[in-house]
């Protein structure tokens, strides 16, 4: 457990896959400790869980969720549990919560849409199972409270922060912004398009940044890696990072139609394992549809296949 400015503590649970890791913060509220994401739900969790908050003292006021990936969603219902504390979470991102984990046909249905992409059978299955394989370890909280862009939760001010989820969150007091996946250091949050998502989340994600970048920030806190000493700068960095992989996206349509697959081979070639190809090319989709949103590529399908020009 690592303790930040303000009395804020940030714990670190294990991921199985990268980065390896995620963080959970712990806001010094009122009447107790507010949890700002769960961890996975991998079969200790709970009672890593119950070691920190017995080592901290103190009840816990309230379990707030950035975004529904399971690596922030995942243990909520047993934090829940343990605490006796309410869960809160945006009403976007909880309804895409119930969609992708409430949902026994999600797997299925994402590999058809992979599938309209370009994405070839085999592959596609592999991601499939790929992605099941998940399931297991989210356990998250039914009929959370909602919150909303401008509320509070005890002195912490809610944003929100769509891009990486279509409803994602972030909390903001003093200058300090729990940033959740909005904004890493070393590595980009991944951006992708994703069966009945919003049309454009990089479109999202940049007017996010832009947000950000205007907020004065002096520290944000992320669900990977170090604290973020210069918000504002880091989201122009990764603003300018996604224009240049514009760049490359709309120089990989060569003149005939290309699918989203076709197209992420160009982008992500080394990206060999199931679950990496899956965010290849969902990440690739939404830089093409960014391309499509500015005119300057266009979009077409039969209903069986979608694929790309340039405009």
């Amino acid at each position: 457990m690592l303790e930040l400015p303000g009395g804020i503590r940030r714990v670190t649970f294990p991921l199985p896959n990268p980065p390896g890791h995620v963080h959970s913060y712990l806001l010094p509220g009122r009447t107790g400790w507010i949890v700002v994401d769960t961890g996975l739900g991998l079969p200790d969790l709970a009672e890593r869980w119950r070691s920190v908050l017995l080592r901290l003292g103190g009840r816990t006021e309230a379990v707030v969720i950035t975004h529904f990936h399971p690596d922030h969603v995942g243990g909520s219902a047993d934090l829940a549990a343990l605490t006796g504390a309410p869960v809160y979470q945006g009403d976007v991102d909880y309804e895409q919560c119930q969609q992708v984990w409430g949902s026994r046909d999600w797997e299925r249905k994402t590999a058809a849409w992979l599938a309209l992409h370009g994405v070839p059978g085999p592959v596609a299955e592999a991601i499939r199972l790929a992605g099941a394989a998940y399931r297991r370890f989210v356990r998250y909280a039914r009929h959370p409270l909602p919150l909303r862009e401008g509320e509070r939760v005890d002195r912490w001010e809610v944003v929100a922060l769509p891009g990486h989820a279509d409803g994602h969150l972030g909390l903001v007091r003093d200058g300090v912004l729990v940033a959740g996946d909005h904004l890493l250091l070393g590595i980009t949050p991944a951006v992708g398009l994703w069966p009945d998502a919003r049309p454009d989340p990089l479109g999202d994600y940049l007017a996010s940044l832009e947000r950000t970048a205007s907020l004065g920030l002096r520290l944000a806190l992320p669900g990977h890696g170090d604290p973020i000493a210069d918000p504002g700068g880091r989201a122009r960095e990764i603003a300018a990072h996604h224009a240049d992989r514009l760049q490359a996206t709309l120089a990989a349509l060569d003149g005939r139609p290309r699918t989203g697959y076709e197209v992420s081979l160009v982008l992500f070639p080394d990206a060999d394992a199931p679950m990496q190809r899956r965010f290849a090319v969902a990440e690739t989709l939404s830089h093409l549809e960014r391309l499509v949103a500015l005119g300057q590529a266009a979009r077409a399908g039969d209903g069986r296949r979608v694929a790309y020009t340039a405009a």
